[in-house]
């Protein structure tokens, strides 16, 4: 029997009932003939589910607008062009919009279930932020927009996920944990979750209320930690940064229940709090491979990564040629996918994180610096090709756009 997990049969499920067929002509095929969907006489059916998980694009329109707190909102959209997608819980779609002309993108991870007709993206306002600004002060109910189909790797699973599972969250880093949180209310519980989620001041909690009442319903099943990093006069709950100390407070040692992998922990918040989340676990012993990260977007301040040039100003002005397309004056310390897309130039893109590779643009002269940790492929940088949203320019450069 393929070694399918109970998380994945109920996602199949769900398929099925979107794709109005039945759940046995689905879901046991599968299990007799591994993972070959063009099977006969299961190919339509099977065909009817891969597509319902593989949405290139859609078309979605806002329903729904809720405030969440004074920063966020949540934005319910429906799709227009099909059936929505379905997707893992914890994966995120690229929300394309067009700002003053400026077409550009931005990836969000649902904060709602799988399988229930709509998707909500959870927004929080960043200091200068250009599409969340844009987000929570202009789009209305009625706005059209296009989105990816959900991609990436941050969701859990029965197969190779330990008994307890650890969620550190920071800011906005909630939504991924509430998509994953509903889901597993939904469809019930086989794994014992801990929760704890860091943010600046009470205020600023998202889904506080939901998550208090999912702790008190479950129990022992879930429990939630609430961190306040800056507390105003008189507060009396957790306090400080989400540190080694404070990780072996809430959870308890790595070896506490056995050997250092007892737990399988998952991180998501910026770049600095999952970095810093990371290495704290580390010094606490545990195994990297029981660590998973999921990015916010490009680092806040590129210049203050490991090996950055000490000679190369974030504010240096360069000069981009695109082949076949002309060429403009860059700035070493922004993206080069952002700087492209300032002048009209729009690359492919999902994640802006490093992770994906569907951005990649090839260098034909010059020198880029990349964060330590980006996931690029060995061929690729053989051959000169990049991620451009974590791509910066430290020289005069010439590239290639795809396409």
């Amino acid at each position: 029997m393929h070694p399918i997990s109970k998380q994945l049969l109920h996602v199949i499920q769900d398929a099925a009932q979107a794709a109005k067929v039945g759940y046995t002509l689905l879901v046991e095929p599968h299990l007799k003939h591994g993972i070959d969907y063009t099977a006969k006489p299961y190919s339509d059916p099977m065909q009817s589910v891969v597509a319902a998980f593989h949405t290139s694009q859609m078309a979605v329109r806002v329903t729904e607008i809720i405030e969440e707190t004074a920063s966020t909102k949540t934005f319910r959209l429906e799709r227009t062009d099909g059936e929505m997608p379905l997707f893992q819980a914890g994966q995120y779609v690229n929300l394309f919009v067009e700002i003053d002309g400026v077409k550009t993108s931005r990836p969000f991870t649902p904060s709602s279930r799988p399988g229930i007709g709509f998707l909500d993206l959870t927004v929080k306002r960043t200091p200068g932020g250009f599409v969340s600004s844009y987000l929570l002060d202009c789009a209305r109910v009625g706005d059209h927009f296009e989105t990816t189909g959900a991609d990436g790797h941050f969701h859990t699973d029965e197969i190779t996920d330990r008994e307890e599972l650890v969620f550190l969250a920071g800011g906005s880093g909630i939504t991924p944990f509430m998509s994953i949180l509903r889901d597993r209310f939904h469809h019930g519980w086989t794994k014992r979750i801990h929760l704890v989620y860091g943010c600046l001041v009470p205020e600023d909690v998202i889904f506080g209320a939901e998550l208090d009442r999912m702790a008190e319903e479950l129990g022992d099943a879930f429990r939630y930690s609430l961190v306040i990093s800056d507390p105003p006069g008189g507060y009396t709950g957790l306090t400080g940064l989400l540190d080694g100390a404070l990780i072996r407070r809430q959870v308890g040692a790595p070896s506490e229940a056995g050997t250092p992998g007892d737990r399988s922990y998952y991180v998501c918040g910026s770049r600095l709090m999952a970095d810093f989340c990371r290495s704290e676990l580390l010094q606490l012993g545990v195994p990297q491979h029981r660590i998973k990260l999921d990015l916010n977007g490009p680092p806040p301040d590129i210049t203050k990564e490991l090996g950055w040039p000490a000679d190369v100003d974030g504010d240096t002005s360069l000069s981009l040629v695109v082949q076949g397309q002309g060429t403009f004056t860059v700035r070493a310390g922004e993206p080069l996918m952002n700087s492209l897309e300032r002048v009209g130039i729009v690359t492919p893109a999902r994640c802006r994180s490093g992770a994906c590779g569907v951005c990649r643009v090839q260098v034909l002269s010059g020198e880029v610096f990349m964060p330590p940790g980006t996931a690029i492929r060995e061929s690729d940088v053989e051959h000169g090709y990049i991620h451009s949203c974590v791509a910066y320019p430290i020289t005069d450069l010439e590239i290639k756009v795809p396409g």
